[in-house]
């Protein structure tokens, strides 16, 4: 049985990092208008790994983007940390995401003219701190890439080019870690290097993993995984499991869609 350390990361409160509240996000507008979320209530509990799946058009890309704040809902209630982002500016809300969101692409996106010590220290510099050497070199060492501090993205495989991604998203010790099909750009054996990097940031730093994914094995890492269809909250279940368990709850799922 898996074990997540539950505890909360000093001097935070034990409040959920990220709660939705009654969340609706529209696009278009009239007889064109899309419905992506529809009131959609959810927390993210501190120190756990949530996978979020479903059918294409459920509005997984959409809950994450309004959940890290990149999009703001047509209507309801986004918090981080207590902060609720619709109060923010869009300066505010730039400030809140670069200290309190980490996030990771599918693509990576890593600046190609830069080594990975310089972009893992990217997000810091931008906010206009200079990081020690040894705070860069720390986080590139803890997902397993001290020795490649002076390569660039071209001189990386895609799976170390997503760790150091994973650096870079958890230099400012965000509150949340928010990752957009991390391992879709990966082979299975990167990708299973990358899943057990995210579980072990949960499981050891207490770090709070919020995962989009269409891979059931992906989602197995997760503490549990949500299941959307159009923009609702259609299924929950252990993600514990198993990837069969996943899959087999996903493609019903597709099924009814």
């Amino acid at each position: 049985m898996r074990t997540t350390n539950t505890a909360p990361r000093q001097g935070t409160s034990t409040a959920p990092p990220v709660r939705l509240r009654d969340v609706t996000k529209h696009y278009g507008t009239g007889e064109r208008t899309v419905t992506a979320l529809d009131h959609l209530t959810l927390e993210f509990a501190a120190g756990t790994m949530t996978a979020v799946m479903g059918p294409s058009g459920s509005g997984k890309s959409t809950l994450l983007h309004c959940a890290a704040g990149i999009d703001r809902p047509s209507s309801g209630e986004v918090l981080i940390d207590g902060t609720d982002l619709g109060g923010l500016d869009e300066n505010a809300l730039t400030v809140l995401r670069r200290e309190r969101v980490g996030f990771v692409f599918q693509a990576f996106n890593l600046v190609s003219a830069l080594t990975a010590a310089q972009n893992v220290e990217l997000p810091l510099r931008l906010a206009g701190s200079r990081p020690a050497a040894k705070e860069v070199r720390a986080a590139l060492a803890a997902v397993g890439l001290a020795d490649r501090q002076g390569h660039r993205p071209s001189e990386l495989s895609g799976g170390q080019q997503q760790r150091v991604a994973i650096a870079r998203a958890m230099i400012a010790r965000p509150a949340v870690l928010f990752a957009d099909e991390p391992t879709g750009a990966l082979d299975s054996t990167a990708s299973r290097v990358v899943l057990r990097l995210l579980r072990d940031l949960v499981d050891s730093r207490g770090q709070t993993v919020v995962m989009v994914t269409h891979d059931p094995a992906a989602a197995a890492y997760a503490d549990r995984v949500l299941l959307l269809a159009d923009g609702r909250l259609a299924d929950e279940l252990p993600g514990g499991e198993g990837a069969e368990a996943i899959a087999t709850r996903t493609a019903a799922l597709e099924v009814r869609a």
